[in-house]
């Protein structure tokens, strides 16, 4: 059975065209059928194969503060003011992590690209350093869960410095990793991929692939995995 519709993208593109409180408030019950009740089937039937890939990541169907991230924007520093996101943004992040910049596994749901990602974003200073430095000291995990990625369509992205950070020199091997200040892999989906009946065997199939970037950006953070 699907856990997404046709419907869920018919809600966010007319959210983006109508994005102000009244409209929402005045369509919250379509909200809640199209759009946040599937989000929370899914990430309900998508619990043990969490589990099954790491005991230390979280899969919690909850409205509030569980794995589903608010529909509300935070509008305070950006020169976009309307108030809600125009896509949904599902996170099965480490139990250790106290917001989305802790390492985790992410579904992207938007009708301008929908994908999988796993990694971290934007990590603060202290956690940045201690990746940094263990790709520097271990390259061979690192270099082998980045063939691993490429090897299942994944691509590393998110923004870079662009001199080397401080304590690197330009001739350092791994240069171009030590730039990232994220460390995300993203692969693609269609959104007919995202209604398909078989998507949450979709989802776990593609998080495996994820496993030695997530286990090695866990090992170099110090966090079980």
């Amino acid at each position: 059975m699907s856990v997404f519709s046709p419907a869920c993208f018919d809600f966010l593109n007319q959210l983006s065209v109508n994005n102000d409180r009244e409209w929402f408030k005045a369509n919250q019950q379509t909200y809640e059928d199209k759009v946040r009740t599937p989000a929370l089937k899914f990430i309900e039937a998508m619990q043990p194969q969490i589990l099954a890939l790491s005991p230390r990541l979280t899969a919690v169907p909850k409205k509030v503060g569980g794995s589903m991230m608010r529909p509300q924007r935070d509008s305070r520093f950006s020169k976009d003011k309307t108030p809600y996101k125009t896509n949904v943004g599902i996170q099965f992040r480490h139990f250790q992590g106290k917001d989305v910049h802790a390492p985790g596994l992410y579904l992207h749901l938007a009708n301008d690209g929908c994908f999988l990602g796993a990694g971290i974003w934007h990590p603060e200073s202290k956690a940045l350093n201690a990746i940094r430095s263990c790709i520097d000291e271990n390259p061979n995990g690192y270099k082998k869960a980045l063939r691993e990625l490429t090897s299942q369509g994944f691509e590393m992205q998110g923004s870079k410095l662009i001199r080397p950070p401080k304590g690197y020199d330009n001739s350092h091997p791994m240069l171009e990793e030590l730039k990232r200040k994220d460390f995300i892999a993203i692969k693609s989906l269609s959104i007919e991929q995202v209604c398909a009946p078989e998507f949450v065997d979709i989802c776990a199939q593609e998080f495996a692939a994820c496993q030695q970037l997530m286990s090695y950006l866990c090992f170099a953070l110090d966090l079980d995995f």
